[in-house]
């Protein structure tokens, strides 16, 4: 291939650097495999597969997708390089690892790709006797969290939702959730030349068809979506519930039995809503929304079910306080880190309950290419409130808050009278608000624009006055009936 074609192939392979995608220059490779540690490509390796796996890149500058080329490659080859890199990579899955030489038509100038595999379930991947990971835009030992969350992982590989549950039958369905999965299943393939089909097919043939079932077998992910909740048992030992808990001056709260596909939404209509009015400068007329967005609120419960690890026997909760909602689910995150489908770029490559995912998928509750939380960030832009924020998470546990009430009138602001903000830089100015660190360069940034004030670590948000938008007024917000 040609320098701009291999420059389009490695933006579609690795379209930014992350946690799974490294570019490295390395004109040199003779002290590049193994020399300096943090810096050198088996460090790169051990960073990519303690994460998720991922691509380095060699020959290529960072930042700019330059193609210089490899041109001193010492007497390594893409075959014993591979082998050499095994060798100094303690744990490195070697059947997934694999360096993908690619050479310009027109310049002749040799790249070097390296797919990285994930490592191998509880067994951290070393390099120098350290296990590495991406911080910022550098190398860092592993983080304590992300170590206890390898440490903890499943050894057992099998699907769990996908098991089928010999003694249940069709008779342990609920009609209605039946009904209503059909329904979305139309809505979901209303463009598909079978649609015309689907209201003469038999409940055993929709729901094979549909991917809910396995050849007629019910399966537990059949029993979560659309089980009766007489027949949650057959889920033992998982208790196959949704709790809400009202945590303010009252006191309540009530769990939620399958089936999933119709409790979701009752859990939704247990949960106070009411409208607010925000009152910006410039504006003679106010801005009026709901404390909370009805997507946001299914997207984030959908996720919960869709990637509870099953193996941990716990109930998903939904917190409701005065300023908040909390939803907890069993598990870590399970490809990467919830920040890095912020931008709604990133796509998962694998699931924790792969047959339950795609029974989502196929009913319409969620999506499987990383735009989920995307989605809940732009909403959460849109009312001019705190984005989603993932921060409490452990190792065992995936915590997500919902904020339903403002944090810094500032923050608020610049949302309301800055529209043309871009949603990386909401991101920051949202960490900021809640006092949350930042990399230096992106602060740098943020004070050129008079968007933060403040010494390190203590920036907090301008007010939007600074930057010429008029005399300051108090803006407040409160409810409206």
């Amino acid at each position: 291939m040609t320098e701009n074609e291999l420059c389009r192939y490695i933006q579609g392979l690795c379209p930014k650097e992350n946690e799974s995608c490294e570019w490295k220059e390395f004109k040199s490779l003779k002290h590049a495999v193994s020399g300096e540690k943090g810096e050198d490509i088996i460090s790169y390796v051990s960073a990519l597969a303690n994460m998720q796996g991922g691509c380095l890149i060699v020959g290529v500058k960072d930042e700019t997708f330059e193609i210089v080329g490899i041109r001193n490659f010492h007497d390594y080859t893409p075959e014993n390089i591979r082998q050499r890199i095994l060798c100094k990579c303690t744990n490195l899955d070697s059947e997934g690892f694999q360096v993908e030489p690619v050479t310009t038509t027109d310049s002749n100038k040799e790249v070097w790709i390296f797919h990285v595999p994930s490592h191998k379930p509880r067994l951290p991947v070393y390099a120098h006797d350290t296990a590495w990971q991406r911080l910022g835009d550098s190398l860092t030992q592993l983080r304590p969290e992300r170590l206890a969350a390898i440490l903890t992982e499943s050894i057992d590989q099998k699907d769990w939702t996908a098991g089928i549950v010999a003694d249940a039958s069709l008779a342990d369905l609920d009609a209605q959730a039946l009904d209503k999965a059909r329904e979305k299943f139309k809505e979901k393939n209303r463009t598909a030349s079978f649609v015309g089909e689907i209201d003469s097919w038999d409940d055993l043939t929709f729901l094979d068809k549909a991917k809910i079932t396995i050849r007629g077998g019910i399966t537990r992910t059949a029993l979560f979506l659309l089980g009766r909740s007489e027949s949650s048992h057959f889920l033992l030992p998982h208790p196959a519930q949704i709790t809400w808990k009202l945590d303010a001056e009252e006191k309540a709260y009530e769990h939620f039995a399958p089936p999933f596909l119709l409790a979701t939404t009752d859990v939704l209509h247990r949960i106070r809503n009411i409208k607010y009015k925000i009152f910006p400068d410039n504006y003679l007329l106010a801005a009026e929304v709901n404390k909370y967005e009805t997507r946001v609120i299914l997207e984030a419960l959908h996720n919960c079910i869709a990637h509870q690890d099953y193996a941990a026997s716990a109930r998903i909760t939904v917190t409701e306080k005065v300023d908040r909602l909390i939803f907890e689910s069993s598990g870590h995150f399970y490809d990467g880190r919830p920040e890095d489908y912020f931008s709604g770029e990133r796509t998962p490559r694998r699931y924790r309950n792969p047959w339950l995912a795609q029974a989502m998928v196929n009913l319409n509750m969620i999506d499987t290419v990383g735009h989920g939380i995307h989605s809940m960030l732009l909403a959460q832009r849109q009312r001019y409130f705190p984005l989603p924020d993932y921060s409490k998470s452990t190792p065992d546990q995936v915590v997500l808050e919902i904020f339903g009430h403002l944090i810094d009138e500032n923050y608020t602001k610049l949302l309301l009278e800055r529209q043309d903000l871009a949603l990386n830089t909401v991101i920051l100015l949202d960490r900021i608000q809640k006092k949350q660190a930042i990399p230096d360069d992106a602060a740098v940034k943020l004070r050129r624009e008079a968007l933060i004030e403040g010494r390190k670590p203590h920036y907090f948000v301008s007010a939007p006055n600074r930057q010429g938008h008029g005399n300051r007024r108090r803006i407040y917000s409160k409810p409206w009936p």
